[in-house]
């Protein structure tokens, strides 16, 4: 695959960055050169020798996404910017390769399958769920609904390594229950799709193995740091954000069923393991 031909949007978030390591020849800009929210923008660029349009360009700031600005912001991120986009791919015969969200279901089903109704909760739900809709109007795309993501960059992870960095023991999420997913696992996922030519569509991605909470997962990032004299105590979502307005909510209940891509002979790798290597890696900085 000519890498040369990929066009990445949100090229300095987690997922653009590790999307650039793996795509090195790949082509992307930053919002002077290309502001996908103006539809003049994006209409003007040269797409010429673009065949692969990657959209990892999103505003999640879940909590931001309630205030006035934040609201106008995540329309304009999630739906507008994807209207865009969807518009130059169809004009152009660009594949477009989007990624969304588990926060675009109500967070009652276990697991979400990829023909579940949209049933978003908060503004940041509603405006990614537009965008799923913009996408699945195309010729050729791949929707990738993914949850809970740590790669290079400010992410859960990182959170609580430096907490337990300064010895403390914190009261984590217990009933909000989901699977890590690595960046590297995204890119892995969307590069088989696309060397495989795999049909388009809609399709789940996060690591496999058991589901869990947040505060599961924080014991387990304790563990791999060898923080064994702190506690990690459970606490529930109502009394986390106890006191605290402008929260929005959260989907209980976030686990993916990879079932549609691992029949495609995806290998999908247990967020376990993957989690040992990234609190290796990131105790060895």
């Amino acid at each position: 695959m000519d890498d040369s031909k990929i066009f990445i949007t949100g090229a300095n978030g987690q997922l653009g960055t590790a999307l650039r390591l793996k795509y090195p020849n790949a082509k992307y800009a930053d919002i002077s050169d290309l502001d996908i929210t103006n539809r003049e923008s994006v209409k003007s660029y040269d797409w010429s020798n673009i065949e692969i349009l990657i959209n990892a360009a999103a505003y999640t700031n879940v909590d931001g996404a309630e205030t006035p600005e934040g609201r106008v912001a995540a329309w304009n991120v999630n739906s507008s910017a994807v209207g865009n986009l969807a518009n130059i791919a169809e004009k152009h015969n660009i594949t477009l390769i989007h990624i969304s969200t588990d926060y675009v279901f109500d967070g009652s089903n276990d697991p979400h399958t990829e023909s579940e109704p949209l049933s978003p909760l908060s503004v940041y739900g509603a405006s990614k769920a537009a965008g799923d809709l913009l996408v699945t109007q195309l010729s050729k795309y791949y929707l990738i609904r993914t949850s809970w993501v740590i790669g290079e960059g400010k992410n859960f992870v990182r959170t609580m390594l430096g907490l337990g960095e300064k010895g403390v023991s914190p009261s984590v999420v217990s009933d909000q229950i989901g699977r890590l997913t690595f960046t590297n696992e995204l890119i892995r996922a969307i590069d088989y799709l696309l060397i495989n030519n795999s049909n388009f569509g809609v399709y789940n991605l996060s690591n496999s193995g058991k589901s869990v909470s947040w505060a599961d997962v924080t014991r387990k990032v304790y563990e791999l740091a060898d923080y064994t004299d702190l506690k990690v105590t459970d606490i529930t979502t109502e009394e986390y954000y106890s006191g605290k307005t402008g929260i929005a909510p959260r989907p209980f209940k976030s686990t993916l069923s990879l079932d549609k891509i691992q029949d495609l002979g995806f290998e999908s790798e247990d967020w376990e393991t993957a989690l040992e290597r990234y609190v290796n890696k990131e105790l060895e900085k």
